[in-house]
């Protein structure tokens, strides 16, 4: 018997806010539709005061986002969700546990946007995160399941990436593209042909400054994944 598609998505946001709101607006722009009604239904939980993923996976904070994170998705089945989406690569290194915690799916971006890469026939990828996701390795051993070589950038790069993420987009303020430039430089210099954008912050960066071919970007991953989940027809995609 064919399995039922899921009506209601569940996205488990605030992480961090603006991304969150980018996301949502990316479902409904690249979804097929020819009246409201042709849309996803949605739920969002946008819970801004979520402790920092970054700060606790480095040991700078002791507060755990876990907890919140678990309950919040818990809240989101309680009112209806059939599917979860996370619109923050960092928080994707509590994704087994939580995947462990509920009992409906949760679409996993770092795993979709590798297969993603390798699908487009990308033979080493460089990957443009929060130090917390280039220091747990969520991108590199989901690179290493799939066979597909992977590089960081160095220190003075990846300093450079935190400092747009924190000190420019979560503030509001246009990226330093200088500084960003230099982190896809380090990559590039390391025989990288694509770089995973694999912050939803930087996400809002290829949005804004409408980033080339070169940079194959995790949250338009997610939501064409996602479009795809509920059986609709994704559109406008690169």
């Amino acid at each position: 018997m064919e399995q039922a598609l899921p009506k209601v998505l569940g996205i488990l946001g605030g992480l961090g806010p603006m991304a969150t709101v980018y996301f949502y607006e990316m479902l409904t722009r690249h979804t097929q539709a020819a009246r409201d009604q042709d849309h996803i239904d949605v739920i969002i939980n946008s819970r801004a005061t979520t402790p920092d993923r970054t700060s606790y996976i480095l040991g700078q904070s002791a507060e755990n986002p876990f907890d919140i994170m678990a309950a919040d998705a818990a809240r989101l089945v309680t009112f209806g969700a059939d599917v979860i989406a996370i619109p923050c690569n960092t928080a994707h290194y509590f994704y087994d546990r939580l995947n462990e915690t509920i009992p409906i799916p949760i679409l996993n971006m770092v795993e979709e946007t590798v297969l993603a890469a390798k699908a487009g026939g990308s033979a080493r990828v460089g990957i443009l995160a929060t130090t917390g996701t280039v220091r747990t390795r969520t991108y590199q051993r989901m690179c290493e399941k799939h066979g597909l070589p992977c590089a960081v950038p160095d220190d003075a790069a990846q300093a450079a990436v935190m400092d747009v993420i924190y000190g420019d987009i979560k503030q509001g303020r246009p990226a330093d593209m200088a500084a960003f430039e230099r982190a896809a430089a380090s990559l590039r210099a390391q025989g990288c042909d694509r770089a995973i954008l694999g912050c939803t912050e930087l996400s809002l960066i290829k949005r804004d400054e409408g980033l080339g071919v070169f940079y194959l970007d995790s949250m338009e991953v997610l939501a064409r994944n996602a479009i795809l989940a509920f059986g609709k027809t994704p559109i406008g995609f690169d």
